[in-house]
């Protein structure tokens, strides 16, 4: 979409993009609450099984891999989400 004026939307047709743009991110929230579920049981089984085997709760080494993955792909406050999805999983230190 150009910023030149002659080429800029109306009021309306800026008001329907916005609409169809929404419904996109509706979308994209939906699978991405989808996939964070789909996680989190992933996580709690893996943990299940680590304590059923005298395990630890946690692989401190695996939980730095996955932060430096988030960190890599979205920067710090990809970063901030692993923590939290990484939280999630396995709860609190």
């Amino acid at each position: 979409m150009s910023t030149t004026l002659e080429n800029a939307p109306t009021a309306d047709e800026a008001a329907a993009r916005i609409g169809e743009l929404r419904v996109e991110i509706d979308t994209c929230d939906a699978e991405i609450i989808r996939l964070v579920q789909q996680r989190l049981a992933i996580s709690q089984e893996i943990g299940t099984l680590r304590r059923s085997t005298g395990g630890t709760r946690l692989s401190l080494s695996r939980e730095q891999q996955v932060l430096a993955r988030f960190q890599q792909a979205l920067g710090t406050d990809g970063a901030a989400l692993g923590m939290m999805l990484l939280r999630q999983g396995r709860g609190r230190l």
